[in-house]
């Protein structure tokens, strides 16, 4: 894998995006706006899911609504988040931060899909399950959880 990360480093398409300070800023700009429209469309459909809000629309109308943004999001996210990986692949793929951050992202992902899979079923039923509730609050956690790490990957191991 090392040198798979190495040879992404040395790639001449992600070294002219490494070396390109407007490149590389527009690259952060949509990596961070992407984390906005994923984590803030999860975070109102989950405060749904949990009756905290929009009460007087139901779980599918909020997720019908919002889901668009979170694959808007997501797609900016990974796309963006792979240039900004690539540049120092072999620093980042050492970097056990980075690694739990990958590892927190892919479980917050895989709670997002449970929720986004199960709402037209919880919305059938009279009442939102409490395991539904559970479901939502872990994803919220989990979301939370990979922007704290995000922040501390530059910090703890100085790589990004």
């Amino acid at each position: 894998m090392i040198q798979f990360c190495e040879w992404l480093e040395h790639n001449s398409w992600i070294m002219w995006v490494d070396s390109s300070i407007p490149l590389s800023l527009f690259m952060e700009i949509l990596h961070y706006s992407g984390f906005f429209l994923l984590v803030g469309s999860t975070v109102l459909v989950d405060f749904r899911v949990m009756g905290i809000a929009s009460r007087r629309r139901t779980p599918l109308e909020v997720g019908n609504q919002l889901f668009p943004w979170m694959w808007t999001g997501l797609c900016m996210v990974v796309f963006s988040g792979f240039f900004m990986f690539a540049g120092d692949a072999a620093d980042f793929y050492g970097a056990i931060t980075f690694r739990l951050k990958i590892l927190v992202v892919l479980a917050a992902v895989i709670f997002g899909l449970i929720v986004r899979n199960r709402i037209p079923h919880w919305n059938a039923l009279p009442a939102i399950p409490i395991g539904a509730k559970i479901v939502a609050f872990l994803s919220l956690v989990l979301w939370i959880g990979s922007i704290l790490i995000s922040v501390e990957v530059p910090a703890i191991s100085g790589v990004g």
